[in-house]
Order: structure tokens, then C-alpha cells, then sequence
């Protein structure tokens, strides 16, 4: 049976030839960088997260891994506790250590690359319980991996798992683990609402009055360049929080349709209608030409340029937790 092969909206390519990787290479050997900025690294809040079962939280492990709670579940988004991503070394530690990670209901998977889905960090989270969540087309190899408890969801498509309705959306990037998998399995962000018809009808579509109050909508974004599918997530979503990447943008010329630059992420979070923008994807690896300071620099500056309130980003060290009480929404 032939391989399908998935493509982007408006069938946009983001893969390029030999000689525009060879280009690079040759560019960036004559750059000089600044590279003596660390992200911040915080002690996690270990005891608090592990009793935890009411609270909203969103603590930041590091480049795309968020380790979240939410409506009583333990979820997990492209985890990565790996030290190299081939000849890249972890530039700061993770902000949890894996064996220090409650038990996980739910791992989230936006694509197939390297440095969203490290097998090795998977199997340490996975147990008997827990759900891996894949785009469509990766779900045979996970499964081959050993991960049997293992779900494909198609762009658009929503699922409950438990009190939460996860939908998969579209985002603008590729996929290969091999030099024969190119696109073989899709790609995407996760979209994170409360799911039970009973807390909806109590609390109201804004959190209603007086009872118990809805927890925020969550939008991760994955991995993705700038493309029009950001508003079609707005225009179907209610977002609350967004988790946005910054990084990995330079050279531009070669990363522009696979990665966001911060100017066109803050944009994108705008595009959404997102209340609060949580970065990520920047200070963990090296995987392109900028550093973490310049990307930061860009966010804040176009945050700026925009008239955004101060509180609406918030920049979490490795490791910090942002929580959101219920009496908070």
C-alpha cells in the first residue's frame, strides 16, 4: 500500500533543497553570536504539583514541553528531556526532572521531528494509563514502539478524554524522522476546552456568576511558520492562553515558511484572540541561528510596538509555574 503523504494548507512546501541547507551552513559559519544568555531555570513547585487536582497549571520544561494540569488530568506536550538533539547540546537543563513528573494521563505530540518527540522521554512517561495523542499517519509507529494506548486525530477533529475536549488543529511545518518518511505523518497544535456538558451549563459560556468558575481554553501551537489557518483558529476557538514559539527563526530566508519569527508570533497570538501568550520553543537547543536574548528582544519589542498590557505575555523560566485558580476565571 502506498505511503499517503500529508501537505499544508494551500499545499504551501516548507522543505528545502541541498543548496539552500548548503547555503545556510556556509552563512552561518561567518556569523558571530552572543550566545552567554542562559534562560532562567526555577525550582519547580514539586509538592504542590504533585497533590494538585483542582487548579489550572502550565509549567514550562523547557523548548516545547510543558508539563500541564488541567480539569484533574496530568498531560505532557512534545516531550523532551534529552541532553543532545544530535550534535546540539542542551543549553539549560530541564526544569523537571522526568522521574520527578507526576503520573501523566495525557501526551501530546504536534509532529514527528526530533526535538518534539523524543522516544526515550516518552517511554519514561508512558504507564498503563496514559493516552499518547499523534497526528494522523504516526499511530502505527508508536504503537510498533510499544506505546499500545496510542490515538490519531485528523486536523479539526475533536476528542474527549475525560473532562477535557481536545481538539487537533492545523498548523504550517513538515515531518521526517528518516530519509525515507518525509510527510508521512501530519502535523499540528492541540486546542485544550472543559468537556463536561454540566460544567459548561453552571458556569456559562464567559464563567457564568456565582458558581464554580470554567478553567481557561488552551491553545499549544506546536511548531509552524506564519499562515492563515492562525485566524481560522480564532474564528473556531475561544482561546484563553496560547502557547506560542519564538525561536529557531534565522536565517530567515530558509526558516520563514516552516517558523514563526517573534514579530509574526505575537501576531499569530493576536490572530487567535488569545488573552495571554506563554513563549516556547527558544533556549533549549540551538537549532538555527538566533539565541534566546535575540528572540526575546524581537517578542518584547513587537509586544511593545503593539500596545499590548504588560501582563498579556508572560515569560516563564524553566520550570516555573503559572496557575490558575478557579475563583480566577
Amino acid at each position: 500500500m502506498p505511503k499517503i503523504h500529508y501537505s499544508n494548507m494551500d499545499n504551501i512546501s516548507v522543505v528545502k533543497t541541498f543548496k539552500e541547507i548548503r547555503q545556510w551552513r556556509e552563512e552561518r559559519r561567518r556569523k558571530v553570536k552572543d550566545l552567554s544568555f542562559v534562560v532562567p531555570s526555577v525550582p519547580p513547585q514539586l509538592a504542590y504539583l504533585g497533590a494538585n487536582r483542582q487548579d489550572t497549571t502550565i509549567t514550562w520544561i523547557g523548548h516545547s514541553t510543558f508539563f500541564i494540569q488541567y480539569e484533574g488530568m496530568n498531560i505532557i506536550t512534545d516531550p523532551v528531556w534529552a541532553q543532545r538533539l544530535g550534535l546540539e547540546k542542551r543549553l539549560v537543563p530541564p526544569g523537571m526532572a522526568i522521574g520527578d513528573v507526576p503520573p501523566v494521563d495525557l501526551i501530546l505530540i504536534s509532529h514527528s521531528h526530533y526535538d518534539h518527540m523524543h522516544v526515550a522521554s516518552i517511554r519514561r512517561l508512558y504507564h498503563a494509563k496514559t493516552t499518547v495523542v499523534v497526528p494522523a499517519g504516526l499511530g502505527r509507529k508508536m504503537q510498533r514502539k510499544g506505546f499500545r494506548n496510542c490515538v490519531e486525530m485528523q486536523w479539526w477533529e475533536s476528542l474527549n478524554f475525560g473532562g477535557i475536549k481536545l481538539s487537533f488543529v492545523p498548523t504550517q511545518h513538515w515531518t521526517r524522522r528518516t530519509p525515507f518518511d518525509t510527510n508521512t505523518s501530519h502535523w499540528g497544535g492541540f486546542v485544550l476546552e472543559p468537556a463536561r456538558p454540566e460544567r459548561l451549563a453552571e458556569a456559562g459560556e464567559q464563567g457564568g456568576e456565582g458558581g464554580h468558575k470554567l478553567p481557561p481554553n488552551l491553545y499549544f501551537a506546536g511548531d509552524s511558520g506564519y499562515f492563515p489557518g492562525f485566524k481560522e483558529i480564532g474564528r473556531r476557538f475561544k482561546v484563553h492562553i496560547a502557547m506560542m514559539p519564538i525561536g529557531a527563526y534565522e536565517p530567515e530566508w530558509f526558516m520563514a515558511s516552516q517558523h514563526v519569527n517573534p514579530e509574526e508570533a505575537v501576531q499569530a497570538f493576536l490572530d487567535v484572540g488569545a488573552e495571554t501568550m506563554i513563549p516556547m520553543h527558544y533556549g533549549a537547543f540551538r537549532l538555527a541561528d538566533d539565541t534566546a536574548r535575540e528572540a526575546l528582544g524581537r517578542m518584547e519589542a513587537a509586544h511593545k510596538e503593539r500596545g499590548l498590557a504588560g501582563e498579556r505575555i508572560r515569560t516563564l523560566g524553566n520550570g516555573e509555574t503559572l496557575v490558575i485558580h478557579p475563583e480566577e476565571r
